[in-house]
């Protein structure tokens, strides 16, 4: 799976206070998710259009920190439930917000089926978020160390469920499957609907301390703060505009900057996988390929490596240059 997924978005469900009002450190805290999820995009896109050397699908840090950032999401998916339902369930508020959500997800999927077919996306966090909204209605009024329970089952669950069953392309969204899922962003109901219990727990242990405290009552102040808390609000919105403007932004960059060419980019990304390890950081082997790249071309073995045709005493010269290289200056 490619993550960008790290991706991503919540269900814009407001946030009450009991007396109606907002709890804006919500908003801001979704805010500032998406702030995370504009860096983790935009790298991608940068990694994806050859400008930057990283492999940013593949590279382990920055995957670690895409399902970070659709946990964080999925955690305040599961506090908005809790906070738009402190009253009861308003099922034309409810439904009509679902739906929102439910069109947003299938505009994902016709858009990259049409634009990324082989990556598009079938079942990422904005279908992710829609489905867990409806599933997530029965935990809002279970004691809450049930819903705990549950959120540690959803967690442990693909862990421990293994079957020919769950591998077919129709039920993989499940989460169950250990096959390799080609697709630009993939947030499956398990172990993800965890993140949902989660915040659901969060909020009904905390929002019965939170009643008319300064937290409760805090408004932002600063024009920063203000547009954080704003983005927070339209989150939904602002998910679905930012990745056509980042794309927009960056091929206007490739008419300045000439991209690495598609072969020359793989390679890079699989002499960076092969290196990164213990005794060398990731920068250390990003300089290490660079070198060996550009020692093959220096020697006219370049098309020769990406084709593999390289003979033996040619394979003895591209090992020498890569131990060069790893030797430094």
């Amino acid at each position: 799976m490619t993550e960008p997924a790290a991706a991503t978005s919540s269900m814009p469900i407001p946030a009450s206070t009991a007396k109606g009002g907002r709890i804006q450190l919500v908003d801001l805290a979704r805010g500032v998710a998406l702030l995370a999820m504009f860096v983790f995009h935009f790298a991608y896109d940068l990694s994806n259009f050859g400008l930057i050397e990283t492999d940013i699908a593949f590279e382990p840090g920055w995957r670690l920190f895409a399902r970070c950032i659709a946990g964080s999401f999925l955690v305040v998916v599961g506090i908005s439930l809790v906070l738009a339902t402190r009253k009861g369930l308003n099922r034309a508020a409810f439904l009509k917000r679902l739906a929102m959500v439910v069109a947003a997800a299938a505009a994902v999927t016709i858009g990259t089926f049409f634009a990324m077919r082989e990556n598009f996306i079938f079942f990422g966090i904005l279908h992710h978020v829609a489905l867990a909204s409806v599933l997530a209605l029965p935990f809002l009024r279970l004691p809450v160390v049930l819903v705990a329970l549950a959120a540690a089952v959803a967690f442990a669950l693909p862990a421990f469920v293994a079957s020919p069953i769950f591998e077919g392309p129709w039920v993989v969204w499940l989460g169950f499957s250990h096959a390799p899922i080609q697709t630009a962003d993939f947030v499956p109901v398990f172990p993800w609907f965890g993140c949902v219990l989660t915040g659901i727990v969060l909020a009904r242990l905390a929002l019965p301390r939170l009643d008319g405290t300064a937290a409760a009552a805090w408004s932002p102040r600063s024009a920063p703060a203000r547009i954080i808390c704003w983005g927070g609000r339209h989150s939904l919105l602002v998910y679905l505009v930012h990745q056509p403007l980042f794309i927009g932004l960056i091929m206007l960059a490739t008419q300045i900057v000439t991209p690495l060419p598609p072969d020359e980019r793989a390679f890079r990304a699989e002499c960076q996988r092969s290196c990164t390890g213990p005794s060398l950081s990731e920068q250390a082997c990003r300089e290490v390929c660079s070198c060996t790249v550009a020692g093959l071309k220096r020697e006219n073995l370049w098309q020769k490596a990406l084709s593999d045709t390289l003979s033996a005493e040619e394979g003895t010269r591209m090992t020498r240059l890569a131990q060069a290289c790893l030797r430094g200056p």
